[in-house]
Protein backbone atom coordinates (compact mmCIF):
# COMPACT_ATOMS: atom_id res chain seq x y z
CA UNK A 1 0.00 0.00 0.00
CA UNK A 2 3.10 2.34 0.02
CA UNK A 3 4.18 4.36 3.36
CA UNK A 4 1.20 7.16 4.83
CA UNK A 5 2.31 9.92 6.44
CA UNK A 6 1.05 11.27 9.88
CA UNK A 7 -1.58 13.80 8.41
CA UNK A 8 -2.13 14.33 4.72
CA UNK A 9 -0.59 16.78 2.42
CA UNK A 10 -4.08 18.47 1.34
CA UNK A 11 -2.37 21.69 -0.88
CA UNK A 12 -3.40 21.48 -4.53
CA UNK A 13 -1.58 22.23 -7.55
CA UNK A 14 -4.08 23.70 -10.39
CA UNK A 15 -4.77 25.00 -13.36
CA UNK A 16 -7.68 26.01 -15.71
CA UNK A 17 -7.44 26.74 -19.13
CA UNK A 18 -9.84 27.26 -22.07
CA UNK A 19 -10.23 27.84 -26.14
CA UNK A 20 -12.93 27.85 -28.17
CA UNK A 21 -14.29 24.69 -28.30
CA UNK A 22 -13.17 23.42 -24.51
CA UNK A 23 -12.32 24.59 -21.28
CA UNK A 24 -11.14 22.32 -18.60
CA UNK A 25 -9.88 22.08 -14.74
CA UNK A 26 -7.05 20.30 -12.98
CA UNK A 27 -5.78 19.72 -9.94
CA UNK A 28 -3.80 17.28 -7.89
CA UNK A 29 -3.23 16.37 -4.50
CA UNK A 30 -0.44 14.74 -2.39
CA UNK A 31 -2.62 13.31 0.35
CA UNK A 32 -1.54 10.58 2.85
CA UNK A 33 1.13 9.30 0.69
CA UNK A 34 4.62 9.96 1.44
CA UNK A 35 5.78 11.49 -1.81
CA UNK A 36 3.73 12.72 -5.08
CA UNK A 37 3.84 10.19 -7.85
CA UNK A 38 1.26 11.28 -10.17
CA UNK A 39 1.51 13.47 -13.29
CA UNK A 40 -0.81 14.93 -16.19
CA UNK A 41 -0.64 17.19 -19.29
CA UNK A 42 -3.41 19.81 -20.83
CA UNK A 43 -2.29 20.74 -24.11
CA UNK A 44 -5.45 22.73 -25.40
CA UNK A 45 -4.11 23.59 -28.66
CA UNK A 46 -2.56 19.73 -30.26
CA UNK A 47 -3.04 21.41 -33.18
CA UNK A 48 -5.43 23.46 -35.07
CA UNK A 49 -8.81 21.89 -33.88
CA UNK A 50 -7.34 19.31 -31.23
CA UNK A 51 -6.78 18.87 -27.56
CA UNK A 52 -5.00 16.90 -25.56
CA UNK A 53 -5.26 15.39 -22.11
CA UNK A 54 -3.76 12.70 -19.96
CA UNK A 55 -3.43 11.57 -16.72
CA UNK A 56 -0.07 9.40 -15.75
CA UNK A 57 -0.37 7.60 -12.19
CA UNK A 58 3.26 6.51 -11.09
CA UNK A 59 3.73 3.42 -8.99
CA UNK A 60 7.61 2.48 -7.47
CA UNK A 61 8.72 6.22 -7.89
CA UNK A 62 7.19 9.45 -9.95
CA UNK A 63 9.79 9.19 -12.89
CA UNK A 64 8.02 7.07 -15.69
CA UNK A 65 4.46 8.94 -14.91
CA UNK A 66 6.47 12.38 -15.14
CA UNK A 67 8.19 10.89 -18.11
CA UNK A 68 5.24 10.67 -20.34
CA UNK A 69 3.29 13.87 -19.34
CA UNK A 70 7.18 15.24 -20.65
CA UNK A 71 6.89 13.02 -24.03
CA UNK A 72 3.92 11.13 -24.53
CA UNK A 73 2.03 13.92 -26.47
CA UNK A 74 4.80 14.98 -28.61
CA UNK A 75 4.94 11.53 -29.99
CA UNK A 76 1.22 11.46 -30.35
CA UNK A 77 1.81 14.54 -32.34
CA UNK A 78 4.83 13.71 -34.12
CA UNK A 79 3.52 10.52 -35.24
CA UNK A 80 -0.20 11.68 -36.81
CA UNK A 81 1.94 14.43 -38.23
CA UNK A 82 3.64 11.42 -40.57
CA UNK A 83 0.93 8.99 -40.61
CA UNK A 84 -2.55 11.73 -39.87
CA UNK A 85 -3.84 9.10 -37.62
CA UNK A 86 -4.94 9.56 -34.21
CA UNK A 87 -5.26 6.33 -33.19
CA UNK A 88 -2.46 4.53 -34.80
CA UNK A 89 -0.11 7.35 -33.38
CA UNK A 90 -1.49 6.73 -29.91
CA UNK A 91 -0.82 3.05 -29.85
CA UNK A 92 2.85 3.91 -31.14
CA UNK A 93 3.68 6.74 -28.30
CA UNK A 94 2.16 4.46 -25.43
CA UNK A 95 4.57 1.39 -26.89
CA UNK A 96 7.50 4.16 -27.78
CA UNK A 97 7.58 5.89 -24.43
CA UNK A 98 9.27 2.17 -23.07
CA UNK A 99 11.84 2.39 -25.86
CA UNK A 100 12.80 5.98 -25.53
CA UNK A 101 13.47 4.95 -21.74
CA UNK A 102 15.91 2.29 -22.62
CA UNK A 103 19.32 3.15 -22.40
CA UNK A 104 21.60 5.46 -21.62
CA UNK A 105 19.33 8.28 -22.75
CA UNK A 106 16.76 7.21 -21.44
CA UNK A 107 18.52 6.49 -18.14
CA UNK A 108 20.08 10.38 -18.00
CA UNK A 109 16.33 11.60 -18.47
CA UNK A 110 14.92 9.80 -16.20
CA UNK A 111 17.58 10.76 -13.63
CA UNK A 112 16.88 14.82 -14.61
CA UNK A 113 13.49 14.38 -14.18
CA UNK A 114 13.48 12.48 -10.82
CA UNK A 115 16.36 15.68 -9.93
CA UNK A 116 13.55 18.08 -11.07
CA UNK A 117 11.08 16.98 -8.73
CA UNK A 118 13.53 17.56 -5.69
CA UNK A 119 14.52 20.85 -7.11
CA UNK A 120 11.00 21.61 -7.31
CA UNK A 121 9.73 20.92 -3.99
CA UNK A 122 10.07 24.37 -1.82
CA UNK A 123 10.88 24.62 1.67
CA UNK A 124 7.03 24.28 2.58
CA UNK A 125 6.63 20.84 1.11
CA UNK A 126 4.58 21.73 -1.64
CA UNK A 127 5.59 20.30 -4.96
CA UNK A 128 5.07 23.11 -7.91
CA UNK A 129 4.21 22.42 -11.35
CA UNK A 130 4.91 24.11 -14.17
CA UNK A 131 2.19 25.02 -16.47
CA UNK A 132 1.20 21.90 -18.53
CA UNK A 133 -0.63 24.24 -21.39
CA UNK A 134 2.26 24.23 -23.31
CA UNK A 135 2.89 24.74 -26.95
CA UNK A 136 3.44 21.73 -28.92
CA UNK A 137 7.34 21.61 -29.92
CA UNK A 138 9.08 19.23 -32.28
CA UNK A 139 11.00 17.73 -28.72
CA UNK A 140 11.48 13.78 -30.12
CA UNK A 141 12.66 14.08 -33.64
CA UNK A 142 15.94 15.87 -32.83
CA UNK A 143 17.73 12.68 -31.97
CA UNK A 144 17.30 9.04 -32.12
CA UNK A 145 16.29 7.58 -29.36
CA UNK A 146 15.85 4.46 -30.45
CA UNK A 147 19.58 3.86 -31.98
CA UNK A 148 21.63 0.58 -30.68
CA UNK A 149 23.86 2.45 -28.74
CA UNK A 150 21.04 3.77 -26.81
CA UNK A 151 20.40 0.88 -25.79
CA UNK A 152 23.31 0.02 -23.88
CA UNK A 153 23.87 -0.73 -20.29
CA UNK A 154 20.07 0.26 -18.79
CA UNK A 155 17.02 -2.06 -19.95
CA UNK A 156 14.75 0.34 -18.52
CA UNK A 157 13.00 1.68 -15.20
CA UNK A 158 11.73 -0.87 -12.78
CA UNK A 159 9.23 1.71 -12.20
CA UNK A 160 5.89 2.80 -13.73
CA UNK A 161 3.20 4.45 -14.81
CA UNK A 162 -0.92 4.23 -15.55
CA UNK A 163 -1.34 6.57 -19.31
CA UNK A 164 -5.17 7.56 -20.19
CA UNK A 165 -5.75 10.50 -22.28
CA UNK A 166 -7.88 11.78 -24.58
CA UNK A 167 -8.12 13.94 -27.73
CA UNK A 168 -10.69 15.96 -28.50
CA UNK A 169 -10.85 17.01 -32.30
CA UNK A 170 -14.39 19.10 -33.34
CA UNK A 171 -16.82 16.22 -32.54
CA UNK A 172 -14.78 13.52 -32.26
CA UNK A 173 -13.07 12.11 -28.73
CA UNK A 174 -10.64 9.66 -29.08
CA UNK A 175 -9.62 7.80 -25.80
CA UNK A 176 -6.28 5.41 -24.85
CA UNK A 177 -5.87 3.73 -21.66
CA UNK A 178 -3.66 1.11 -20.34
CA UNK A 179 -4.09 0.91 -16.52
CA UNK A 180 -6.19 1.48 -13.50
CA UNK A 181 -6.56 5.49 -14.23
CA UNK A 182 -10.21 6.40 -16.05
CA UNK A 183 -11.74 8.03 -18.71
CA UNK A 184 -15.66 9.07 -17.97
CA UNK A 185 -18.16 10.80 -19.93
CA UNK A 186 -21.32 12.72 -18.66
CA UNK A 187 -24.01 12.70 -21.43
CA UNK A 188 -27.08 14.18 -20.11
CA UNK A 189 -26.26 13.29 -16.73
CA UNK A 190 -25.41 9.34 -17.25
CA UNK A 191 -21.92 8.77 -16.86
CA UNK A 192 -20.06 6.41 -19.82
CA UNK A 193 -17.29 4.43 -18.96
CA UNK A 194 -14.83 5.47 -21.98
CA UNK A 195 -12.10 3.66 -20.45
CA UNK A 196 -11.61 -0.17 -19.29
CA UNK A 197 -9.90 -0.68 -16.12
CA UNK A 198 -6.70 -3.02 -16.64
CA UNK A 199 -6.79 -5.04 -13.53
CA UNK A 200 -5.41 -8.39 -13.40
CA UNK A 201 -8.58 -10.64 -12.67
CA UNK A 202 -9.58 -9.54 -16.16
CA UNK A 203 -9.93 -12.65 -18.31
CA UNK A 204 -8.30 -11.55 -21.20
CA UNK A 205 -5.24 -9.73 -18.88
CA UNK A 206 -4.80 -12.99 -16.96
CA UNK A 207 -4.68 -15.25 -19.82
CA UNK A 208 -1.98 -12.95 -21.22
CA UNK A 209 -0.13 -12.41 -18.08
CA UNK A 210 0.09 -16.45 -17.37
CA UNK A 211 0.88 -17.16 -21.12
CA UNK A 212 3.93 -14.68 -20.76
CA UNK A 213 5.58 -16.76 -17.92
CA UNK A 214 3.70 -14.51 -14.84
CA UNK A 215 1.39 -15.22 -12.45
CA UNK A 216 -1.38 -13.52 -10.48
CA UNK A 217 -1.23 -13.83 -6.13
CA UNK A 218 -3.83 -11.94 -4.45
CA UNK A 219 -5.31 -10.25 -7.05
CA UNK A 220 -1.64 -8.97 -7.91
CA UNK A 221 0.66 -9.50 -10.71
CA UNK A 222 3.30 -11.62 -9.75
CA UNK A 223 2.06 -11.07 -6.36
CA UNK A 224 3.35 -7.24 -6.44
CA UNK A 225 1.58 -4.71 -9.35
CA UNK A 226 -2.27 -4.75 -9.46
CA UNK A 227 -2.72 -3.51 -12.31
CA UNK A 228 -1.92 -5.48 -15.77
CA UNK A 229 -1.00 -2.87 -17.95
CA UNK A 230 1.28 0.27 -17.56
CA UNK A 231 4.06 2.40 -19.28
CA UNK A 232 7.42 1.09 -17.48
CA UNK A 233 7.64 -1.99 -15.24
CA UNK A 234 10.66 -3.62 -17.47
CA UNK A 235 11.25 -5.90 -15.25
CA UNK A 236 8.20 -7.56 -16.57
CA UNK A 237 8.20 -6.74 -20.08
CA UNK A 238 11.62 -9.62 -20.71
CA UNK A 239 10.74 -12.22 -22.61
CA UNK A 240 12.65 -11.63 -25.77
CA UNK A 241 10.38 -14.46 -27.82
CA UNK A 242 6.99 -12.40 -27.40
CA UNK A 243 6.32 -8.80 -28.96
CA UNK A 244 5.44 -5.97 -26.50
CA UNK A 245 1.84 -6.51 -26.45
CA UNK A 246 2.20 -9.67 -25.23
CA UNK A 247 4.44 -9.42 -22.51
CA UNK A 248 3.28 -9.99 -18.50
CA UNK A 249 2.74 -6.14 -18.08
CA UNK A 250 2.11 -4.20 -21.82
CA UNK A 251 1.97 -0.73 -22.29
CA UNK A 252 -0.53 -1.66 -25.07
CA UNK A 253 -3.45 1.00 -24.80
CA UNK A 254 -7.35 0.63 -25.37
CA UNK A 255 -8.24 2.91 -27.87
CA UNK A 256 -12.17 3.75 -27.83
CA UNK A 257 -13.31 6.25 -30.49
CA UNK A 258 -16.83 8.27 -29.42
CA UNK A 259 -18.56 10.73 -31.64
CA UNK A 260 -19.62 13.59 -29.65
CA UNK A 261 -23.50 14.80 -29.57
CA UNK A 262 -25.23 17.87 -28.07
CA UNK A 263 -26.10 15.63 -25.04
CA UNK A 264 -22.27 15.68 -23.95
CA UNK A 265 -21.45 17.89 -21.11
CA UNK A 266 -18.10 17.02 -19.59
CA UNK A 267 -15.35 14.54 -19.67
CA UNK A 268 -13.64 13.24 -16.26
CA UNK A 269 -10.04 11.82 -16.99
CA UNK A 270 -8.34 10.79 -13.43
CA UNK A 271 -6.03 8.13 -11.39
CA UNK A 272 -7.32 5.20 -9.34
CA UNK A 273 -6.99 7.62 -6.36
CA UNK A 274 -10.72 9.43 -6.92
CA UNK A 275 -11.85 6.40 -8.60
CA UNK A 276 -11.31 3.68 -6.03
CA UNK A 277 -13.74 6.13 -3.71
CA UNK A 278 -16.16 7.23 -5.84
CA UNK A 279 -18.10 5.73 -8.67
CA UNK A 280 -17.81 6.77 -12.15
CA UNK A 281 -21.97 7.85 -11.62
CA UNK A 282 -20.97 9.29 -8.22
CA UNK A 283 -18.62 11.69 -9.58
CA UNK A 284 -20.56 12.78 -12.58
CA UNK A 285 -23.46 13.14 -10.10
CA UNK A 286 -20.70 15.16 -7.79
CA UNK A 287 -19.32 17.78 -10.66
CA UNK A 288 -22.90 18.26 -11.91
CA UNK A 289 -23.72 19.61 -7.90
CA UNK A 290 -20.89 22.21 -8.50
CA UNK A 291 -20.24 22.88 -12.25
CA UNK A 292 -22.29 25.94 -12.36
CA UNK A 293 -21.22 27.24 -8.89
CA UNK A 294 -17.95 27.32 -8.90
CA UNK A 295 -16.17 30.21 -11.05
CA UNK A 296 -13.37 27.75 -12.54
CA UNK A 297 -13.24 24.26 -12.75
CA UNK A 298 -10.31 23.66 -11.17
CA UNK A 299 -12.18 24.49 -8.00
CA UNK A 300 -14.83 21.98 -9.18
CA UNK A 301 -11.85 19.17 -9.25
CA UNK A 302 -10.15 20.41 -5.40
CA UNK A 303 -13.62 19.92 -4.40
CA UNK A 304 -13.56 16.57 -5.79
CA UNK A 305 -9.94 15.50 -4.23
CA UNK A 306 -11.52 17.19 -0.82
CA UNK A 307 -14.27 14.28 -0.96
CA UNK A 308 -12.70 11.71 -1.25
CA UNK A 309 -9.88 12.26 1.02
CA UNK A 310 -9.52 9.67 3.70
CA UNK A 311 -9.86 11.01 7.58
CA UNK A 312 -7.71 8.41 8.18
CA UNK A 313 -5.82 5.65 6.68
CA UNK A 314 -7.53 2.49 8.22
CA UNK A 315 -9.36 1.74 5.33
CA UNK A 316 -6.84 2.54 2.51
CA UNK A 317 -9.04 4.02 0.34
CA UNK A 318 -9.19 7.39 -0.03
CA UNK A 319 -5.44 7.16 0.87
CA UNK A 320 -3.61 7.58 -2.51
CA UNK A 321 -2.39 10.51 -4.51
CA UNK A 322 -5.12 12.00 -6.29
CA UNK A 323 -4.97 13.73 -9.96
CA UNK A 324 -8.27 15.10 -11.71
CA UNK A 325 -8.97 16.60 -15.18
CA UNK A 326 -12.54 17.74 -15.85
CA UNK A 327 -13.20 19.19 -19.12
CA UNK A 328 -16.03 20.94 -20.40
CA UNK A 329 -18.01 21.09 -24.23
CA UNK A 330 -18.67 24.26 -24.93
CA UNK A 331 -20.77 23.22 -27.56
CA UNK A 332 -23.10 21.93 -25.23
CA UNK A 333 -22.72 24.18 -22.34
CA UNK A 334 -26.29 24.53 -20.52
CA UNK A 335 -27.60 24.53 -17.15
CA UNK A 336 -27.09 20.67 -15.60
CA UNK A 337 -28.54 21.61 -12.48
Amino acid sequence: MGTYLSCPKTDKVSEDGENGQIKYGASNMQGWRASMEDAHAAVLDFDSCTSFFGVYDGHGGKVVARFCAKYLHHVVKSEADRNGDLCESLQTAFLRMDEMMKGQRGQRELAILGDKENKDTTSDGITRSTPRNVEIRNEVEDDDWTSDEAHEDFSGPTSGSTACVSLIQKNKLIVANAGDSRCVLSRKGQAYNLSRDHKPDLENEKERIIQAGGFIHAGRVNGSLNLARAIGDMELKQNKFLPPEKQIITACPDINVVELCEDDEFLVLACDGVWDVMSSQEAVDFIREHINVEKNLSAVCEKVLDKCLAPNTTLGEGCDNMTIIVVQLKQTLKQVL
